[in-house]
């Protein structure tokens, strides 16, 4: 029997230039795409989320771009449900799947240690409870319940930090199993498909990329960034959605709020679509399997760097 083809990650910071890359990397390899992009999933965000335009689209199949309506709620959990059973099928098929984007959750969810998302997605009433618990009783009484049920998470848990506690305890009544037996069973996984897994990050100086981040701010500008965001807050979305929170949505609907000027509501487009790059660098750095590219020189020597990555797995 073939041997399946490995699945590829192409990580990076906004506009770093992940989706030229990723089109012509997916064009030589045979690939299909699948977006780990927590702004793409909505649709009628078009221009303030960078998506992959409909001709780049027709060229390349892609997935999990345009699934939700803006006023959906839409979890980590929700797209690891979706981008697990596609990572099998597009293998399944002899394909590469070419996981492509900038939100660190996402890849930490899919390939990472983030074990929770797959086996106990968050119950909301579940952790008001325990939330009203703690404050009755204090945290040091949750931290003692956790104990006893699950000595081993508790040992590597500050008793102090509630979020953690209270989480753990959530899995545990929600499932029956211990949190510490789930990240077990998780790390056995990921120990299994370490060798199918390729994972690149594209990088370029920060002066570059801080200028590339301005450039693409005034682009979407002049590609009706403003008429969009009108667009969804006339269709009577809340602006304190977390679809509408995103970088250039928040700023713009301030503006058309009368809270901004539009140079004001630019200005801080630009600086926070800098710190949401260099947040998601810090996190992208951490991670010790990413094989660092620098990008922007010569793109196609970035396609060659990336195939010679792969091997003989393709």
């Amino acid at each position: 029997m073939a041997e399946r083809p490995c699945v590829l990650a192409i990580v990076g910071p906004t506009a770093v230039g992940k989706t030229e890359v990723t089109l012509a990397v997916a064009t030589v390899i045979g690939a299909e795409v699948i977006s780990a992009d927590s702004m793409q999933v909505y649709r009628g965000m078009d221009i303030g989320t960078a998506k992959p335009t409909p001709a780049e689209r027709a060229l390349v199949p892609h997935h999990l771009i345009d699934i939700v309506d803006p006023d959906t709620p839409f979890s980590v959990a929700d797209w690891v449900s979706l981008a697990r059973p596609l990572v099998d099928d597009i293998r399944s098929r002899g394909r590469v799947p070419i996981v492509s984007g900038g939100t660190p959750l996402y890849f930490e969810a899919l390939f990472g240690r983030y074990a929770l998302v797959e086996g106990a997605p968050p119950d909301p009433a579940l952790r008001a409870s325990l939330g009203r618990l703690a404050a009755r009783w204090g945290l040091g009484y949750l931290y003692g319940q956790l104990r006893a049920v699950d000595p081993v998470a508790a040992a590597r848990i500050n008793p102090s930090d509630r979020k953690r506690v209270i989480r753990a305890l959530e899995v545990y009544l929600r499932l029956g199993k211990p949190l510490s037996a789930l990240e077990a069973r998780a790390a056995a996984t990921r120990a299994r498909e370490a060798t199918d897994l390729v994972m690149v990050g594209l990088w370029r100086p920060r002066e570059e990329l801080d200028r590339r981040i301005e450039a693409r701010v005034r682009a979407m500008l002049r590609d009706g960034l403003v008429e969009e965001v009108s667009g969804l807050l006339q269709r009577g979305l809340d602006p304190s959605l977390p679809a509408m929170q995103g970088v250039g949505y928040k700023e713009i609907a301030e503006y058309l709020r009368g809270h901004l000027t539009l140079p004001e509501a630019v200005t801080l487009v630009v600086r926070n679509t800098r710190r949401l790059a260099k947040r998601q660098m810090t996190w992208f750095r951490a991670d010790p399997r990413i094989r660092w590219l620098r990008v922007g020189i010569n793109i196609q020597a970035t396609v060659e760097d990336i195939a010679t990555l792969l091997g003989g797995k393709p």
